[in-house]
């Protein structure tokens, strides 16, 4: 009974942390400004640049990956030290989908935040570093070809699921049943992912989807 309150406490905590928008935080501090009326109206990494430039770009990107790493880490070393003997990797990624939930609902700004990309990469670094090397160059590699950062984020949010059960069972030879469990709890943060990205769907449908810039508009 201990184990499940403390891992309930953890996984309600992950919500409360990923509520913490890094954008919005960053745009505010250094530019007095809320991320949410310039651009695409979206608190994430692409908008911060396109609107704001590299720097708060810069500061938005470690944030947010520290925000996901951290808070995964921690978690699972309290879940672990606690003697919790179960599957602490499906906690991981619950805890995951839970940071992700709260930065993409946050409820500190009126549940409108980010998309979730970003920090689903940094969960994903805290949880299978192997899957990780995997789909963040199948991003870069489409981000290159077709310069969509819509487009690249979607692709790889698909492939997570693919990658992770192909490396869980074949590579790591984990058990299938353990294999199933993590892929199914990764199919949610894809499922979130594309269907945050329903609007720029729409727009690459109808050829209107900005492509990526380093340069400042």
């Amino acid at each position: 009974m201990g184990h499940i309150l403390l891992i309930i406490l953890c996984i309600v905590a992950a919500y409360f942390i990923g509520s913490c928008n890094s954008a919005i935080i960053v745009v505010k501090l250094l530019k007095r400004e809320d991320i949410r009326n310039f651009g695409s109206k979206n608190a994430g990494l692409t908008n911060v640049l396109r609107c704001f430039g590299k720097g708060p770009a810069l500061a938005t990107l470690l944030s947010d990956l520290l925000k996901g790493l951290l808070t995964i880490l921690l978690i699972k070393f309290i879940v672990s030290k606690s003697g919790y003997s179960g599957d602490i990797d499906a906690i991981g990624y619950i805890s995951g989908f839970m940071v992700m939930l709260g930065h993409i609902f946050p409820v500190y700004y009126g549940f409108k935040g980010g998309k979730g990309v970003l920090l689903t990469a940094s969960v994903l670094l805290a949880i299978d570093v192997r899957t990780f090397a995997i789909v963040i160059p199948i991003f870069i590699v489409m981000l290159i070809i077709t310069k969509y950062v819509s487009l690249s984020s979607i692709v790889a949010a698909v492939s997570y699921p693919i990658v992770t059960f192909f490396m869980q069972y074949f590579v790591e030879k984990i058990p299938m049943n353990t294999v199933i469990l993590h892929t199914a709890l990764v199919c949610l943060s894809t499922l979130l992912i594309v269907y945050m990205h329903r609007s720029n769907i729409e727009r690459l449908k109808n050829g209107t989807e900005n492509k990526f810039s380093f340069s400042k508009k």
